[in-house]
């Protein structure tokens, strides 16, 4: 079984859902002794592709979005659910709200045909969420973006050469468009063999649920 899972590394909801996913696929194979692995692809979306590449400040980010008042009722709410996932959201450590292209361009590299068998390219997606949500580390900066990438086990050279390259971006900004030319206005956004998909952070029990109804229409 194929899993596309759309989302965005500055998305605390997309977070949420990958641990969701993992849970679902920890009951998948509990129910399931023997069957093979779902393999799962990372794909992009960008939740503010109008940032500049030096991003913005994370306050003015919120105030904007939110309005003072209502951010603190939304950053209860997704600390509330991420703390049932293990996640400790630490939105006060967060300064910047930055373009998340070159962060999808590294994750896009690490799904590339020899390393994604190898679990590499979500390593990848794990140490970007981890090292936003919860460090609060500025994701424009190339420095930050290299240690991360390199810190899940992408080759320096290789990172350093993706993040030089325009077409790396653009690769990225054209993929962003043709999930949104399908339909996706939001994330996490989870597509199951090609055909079914689930929108939102709808929890474990739905996604396995809609890996059984992929596998019945597969059959």
């Amino acid at each position: 079984m194929n899993i596309d899972i759309i989302s965005d590394v500055v998305c605390p909801w997309c977070y949420i859902g990958k641990r969701q996913i993992e849970a679902a696929l920890a009951l998948y194979a509990q129910q399931h002794p023997g069957a093979d692995k779902p393999s799962l692809s990372w794909r992009p979306f960008q939740l503010n592709p109008q940032l500049p590449a030096e991003g913005m400040s994370r306050q003015d980010y919120v105030v904007q979005k939110f309005g003072a008042a209502r951010a603190k009722d939304v950053y209860a709410r997704v600390t509330a659910a991420g703390a049932e996932y293990g996640i400790a959201f630490a939105f006060d450590r967060i300064t910047r709200q930055p373009n998340t292209v070159a962060a999808h361009s590294l994750i896009a590299l690490a799904g590339t045909a020899g390393l994604k068998a190898e679990g590499l390219q979500d390593r990848v997606k794990e140490a970007f969420l981890h090292a936003y949500f919860l460090d609060g580390v500025d994701l424009t900066r190339t420095e930050n973006l290299v240690a991360i990438a390199t810190g899940a086990g992408l080759d320096r050279t290789k990172v350093e050469q993706c993040l030089a390259d325009p077409q790396s971006r653009q690769a990225v900004g054209e993929e962003d468009q043709r999930v949104r030319a399908i339909g996706v206005e939001g994330v996490p956004f989870f597509i199951f063999n090609g055909k079914l998909a689930v929108s939102g952070a709808q929890g474990p029990q739905a996604l396995l649920d809609a890996m059984r109804q992929a596998e019945t229409a597969l059959a």
